[in-house]
């Protein structure tokens, strides 16, 4: 201790730098950190992912048929520029999901332009400004065959067990109704493979893949997206 300072005027000293560690400022400027801080995103050379995207504070990101159409064709662009397979889809009101494959590792460039030039264009259509999406875009990694056939009949299942229609067949913006043959298969749209697991014809694929969906359509006590 330096002569002739007090012990007082130490403990002072030192509890005003404690202070500084933690006040208000410190406060901030360490959540700040915090919120800017993001974990990477997990990217993997021919990976399965389910991808999802919700609207800012659950707002729609779909008003109408004309919104739906545009995603759609941003989502082949886009398909088709990074090399995606696209398993299965399903378009909702305040949010989508997406069943991929990436067979380079490229899942959050493509991901960024589809959000990016759908937000830009549901803005400049709808005169309005700010974030379109909540966030970045949410993703798991499908980790086994029986993993990917329960998300792709979770996906097409999503209008039914929101309420919105009574059979997936009857939403016309999921894959459903491509897959089953009972509509026109996209660009966007990969089929062989999940077809490839209910029969060795076609015919026989789609009816085994409606029945598996049907199958679905039982009473659960899962909480369904809505």
């Amino acid at each position: 201790m330096s002569r002739g300072l007090a012990p007082g005027h130490v403990k002072k000293r030192r509890r005003k730098r404690s202070e500084s560690a933690t006040g208000p400022d410190c406060r901030l400027r360490r959540a700040y950190a915090c919120a800017m801080a993001r974990r990477p995103r997990l990217e993997l050379a021919g990976g399965y992912f389910h991808v999802t995207s919700r609207g800012n504070r659950r707002q729609p990101v779909f008003t109408d048929r004309r919104d739906r159409q545009r995603f759609l064709v941003l989502l082949d662009d886009v398909v088709t520029r990074h090399q995606w397979r696209c398993h299965a889809y399903c378009l909702m009101g305040n949010h989508y999901h997406l069943v991929l494959e990436t067979p380079e590792a490229n899942l959050s460039s493509g991901m960024w332009h589809l959000n990016g030039l759908y937000a830009q264009a549901f803005n400049r259509r709808h005169e309005v400004d700010g974030h379109l999406f909540q966030r970045r875009f949410h993703s798991i990694l499908v980790e086994s065959d029986w993993h990917m056939l329960e998300l792709t009949r979770y996906v097409v299942l999503n209008p039914v067990r929101a309420g919105v229609c009574p059979h997936p067949g009857d939403w016309a913006w999921s894959s459903y109704r491509a897959t089953a043959g009972i509509g026109h298969v996209p660009r966007l749209l990969t089929v062989d493979w999940l077809l490839g697991h209910f029969g060795p014809t076609r015919r026989q694929a789609t009816s085994g893949y409606r029945a598996f969906i049907d199958e679905g359509r039982r009473p659960i006590r899962e909480h369904s997206d809505r």
